[in-house]
């Protein structure tokens, strides 16, 4: 592993919005081309947080690793702030891996895509659609269908009334410009979409400043209705590694989606690992990114 990394601010655009990132670096990277990666992280968050911590790991281990805010969220662009929306946040991991292929850095056949949380479903999604996006790695993935989100989110009358939820505050912010937003996390607030949840109520893990601790009500009908595990089988030949825990989010999730995986794949479980540890404790941290790196060497030669 390499010992230290630095990082640099990038920028680059998507449907004519200015996209604002980090990449990371091994120190005496200069004059070779590295593989590179995007990385991507739970629901609601900013580079700031879990991206530029695996990033930065990913870097110490001899990749070029890009963290971003996607559009509406950190720094980046747009007017519909803090909006969950998949198939927004696919295409603009699209347009980074584009990106990265024309940097002098890194190697343009040589990409791959880190997916952590949420976001592994948006990541599967990307590496199915993009060229540049040679193979996939999950994180302590959420993915979803259905069935899962009935589970969730109070059965198919708790769906539908979010879904509704979500379809007011569309019109809202179609007619007005003004997002609806609801409190994303709160140790507190019951009425918080993310109550007493870890890491996202502590300030010395993810309340950090950069991240606005707000929740755009439109974001639940895209959201609710995405099914990442139907992603699997159209990544045929793009080789897969997942990283998980039984004590996590939904791992019968993750089982469902490696199941269909029709192309080479590999997956590692951790004992007793909940899904915010994945996020910044070290030793998960560490663990789930050396898997990853080893698959990422592998696989992008």
């Amino acid at each position: 592993m390499t010992e230290t990394a630095m990082s640099k601010r990038v920028m680059f655009e998507n449907d004519g919005r200015r996209l604002v990132g980090d990449l990371f670096l091994p120190e005496g990277h200069a004059g070779r081309r590295l593989p590179g990666l995007v990385v991507t992280g739970a629901w609601t968050t900013v580079k700031e947080q879990m991206p530029g911590r695996y990033a930065a790991e990913m870097a110490r281990r001899g990749f070029a690793a890009l963290a971003f805010d996607f559009r509406n969220w950190g720094q980046s662009e747009g007017s519909q702030r803090q909006l969950e929306h998949p198939a927004n946040k696919t295409a603009d991991i699209v347009a980074a891996a584009s990106h990265l292929a024309t940097r002098p850095e890194i190697d343009p056949g040589r990409i791959g895509g880190l997916g952590i949380c949420v976001s592994a479903g948006y990541m599967a999604g990307a590496v199915a659609a993009s060229p540049a996006l040679r193979s996939l790695a999950l994180i302590a993935p959420w993915l979803h269908d259905a069935a899962i989100v009935r589970e969730v989110y109070g059965g198919a009358d708790g769906v539908e009334k979010l879904i509704a939820a979500g379809r007011a505050a569309q019109s809202a912010f179609e007619a007005t410009g003004e997002p609806a937003m609801a409190l994303a996390a709160s140790a507190t607030d019951e009425k918080a979409i993310m109550f007493n949840a870890p890491y996202y109520t502590e300030r010395d893990r993810g309340l950090i400043p950069e991240w606005e601790n707000r929740f755009n009500l439109a974001s639940w009908e895209p959201f609710l209705t995405f099914d990442g595990i139907a992603i699997a089988p159209r990544l045929e030949d793009r080789p897969v590694v997942m990283v998980h825990s039984e004590a996590a989010a939904i791992p019968h999730g993750a089982h469902d989606f490696y199941a269909a995986l029709p192309g080479p794949k590999s997956e590692f479980w951790l004992d007793n690992v909940t899904q915010f540890d994945f996020y910044d404790r070290d030793e998960p941290v560490g663990r789930a990114s050396d898997a990853a790196a080893d698959h990422f060497r592998k696989t992008l030669k």
